[in-house]
C-alpha cells in the first residue's frame, strides 16, 4: 500500500519573513551548553540581554555568599547582611571601588582576585557577543506578496518581485529559485523532492530598486501544466534564495522567502510601480509594492 501524505496547504519549509523556523525538530536530543555561541547570537536582544541580567546578579550572588561564609571578611559591612555583601561583589566585579567597603582578611582578597579575574574574562566575553550580534549582516529585502502567472510574449510566465528597502545597493545580487513538491515512487516512498526553475535573469550586476523575477513556463519547466489546485494537492512551495553583497558593509546578505500554492495567482500581473518625479528621477511607489490585477479577456 502506498504511503499518503497528509495534504497541509499552510505548510511551510521557508517563512514568509525569512526567519521564522517552520520546522518540528522531534526526537533531537540536545544539550543546553552545546554550540552555545550559536544560541547566543541568535537569541532576540530582549532573551539575550535578560540572561545577561540573570547570568550577572547569579555570579555576584555567588561571590555574596562566599564573603559571608566567613564573618569579618569585608570591613564596614553589617554582620551577616547579604545585601552588603552583594554590593560589594557588584563593585568589585566592576572595578567601582568606593571606598566604604573593602576586603580585610587573606581569605577576602583571594576572593577578590578571582572576582576580579572572572569579572576580566565575562567583559571581554560579553562585548565580543555584543559586537558579533550588532556586526551581523541582515538584510532588508521585501518580496511581492504573491506571485503571479500570466502570458509575456504569448508563452504563460511565473513573475514575483523583489526590492531593497535600504537607500544603497546590493552588488553582484543572485537569485535561486526552487520549486518544492511532496511526491510518491512508483514502490510507494514518499519524497519532497526540490526542482529548480531556471529565470529569464538570475543575476544582476546592480540591485538597487525593484527586481521583478521572470520564469517562463515552457514544457520543460516543472510548472507546466500546474494549476493552483495541482500544486495544493502536492502541497506545492516555491522557495526563493536571493544573495548579493551589501555595498555599505561590505559583507554578503541573504533573503528568503516562499509561497505555497495559493499565493500563486494565475491569470494576474503585478500593478506597475517603477515611474518618475517631476525633475526627472526614478522612483518606486512602495504602496503598490504588492498590489495585483485581474487579466481581461483578451490579454
Amino acid at each position: 500500500m502506498r504511503f499518503q501524505p497528509k495534504q497541509r496547504s499552510s505548510s511551510r519549509i521557508v517563512a514568509r519573513d525569512g526567519e521564522t523556523p517552520t520546522i518540528v525538530r522531534l526526537g533531537e536530543v540536545r544539550s543546553p551548553w552545546q554550540d552555545l555561541y550559536h544560541q547566543l547570537l541568535t537569541l532576540s536582544w530582549p532573551v539575550f540581554v535578560l540572561l545577561l541580567a540573570l547570568a550577572y546578579l547569579a555570579i555576584n550572588a555567588l561571590f555574596a555568599l562566599a564573603y559571608l561564609a566567613r564573618d569579618g571578611s569585608i570591613a564596614n559591612a553589617r554582620p551577616g547582611s547579604f545585601l552588603d555583601a552583594l554590593f560589594f561583589s557588584v563593585q568589585t566585579m566592576a572595578s567601582i571601588g568606593y571606598g566604604a567597603m573593602y576586603p580585610q582578611t587573606n581569605y577576602a582578597n583571594w576572593l577578590v582576585v578571582l572576582e576580579a579575574l572572572i569579572g576580566l574574562v565575562l567583559v571581554a566575553m560579553v562585548t565580543g557577543l555584543c559586537f558579533a550580534r550588532f556586526s551581523l549582516p541582515r538584510s532588508r529585502i521585501i518580496f511581492s506578496q504573491y506571485a503571479v502567472v500570466h502570458p509575456c510574449d504569448g508563452v504563460p510566465t511565473l513573475m514575483f518581485r523583489a526590492a531593497n528597502q535600504r537607500r544603497n545597493r546590493i552588488l553582484e545580487a543572485r537569485l535561486w529559485v526552487t520549486l518544492v513538491r511532496d511526491e510518491v515512487t512508483a514502490e510507494g516512498e514518499f519524497f519532497r523532492r526540490f526542482y529548480d526553475l531556471p529565470m529569464v535573469r538570475a543575476q544582476t550586476p546592480l540591485f538597487a530598486l525593484s527586481w521583478t523575477a521572470m520564469h517562463v513556463i515552457t514544457p520543460d519547466s516543472p510548472l507546466y501544466g500546474e494549476t493552483s489546485a495541482s500544486l495544493a494537492a502536492v502541497n506545492g512551495e516555491i522557495i526563493i534564495i536571493l544573495t548579493g553583497m551589501d555595498e555599505t558593509l561590505s559583507q554578503t546578505i541573504h533573503a528568503r522567502h516562499s509561497f505555497l500554492a495559493g499565493e500563486i495567482l494565475w491569470d494576474h500581473r503585478l500593478a506597475d510601480i517603477l515611474g518618475q518625479t517631476s525633475d526627472g528621477r526614478r522612483s518606486i511607489d512602495y504602496g503598490k509594492f504588492h498590489r495585483v490585477e485581474g487579466l481581461r479577456r483578451g490579454e
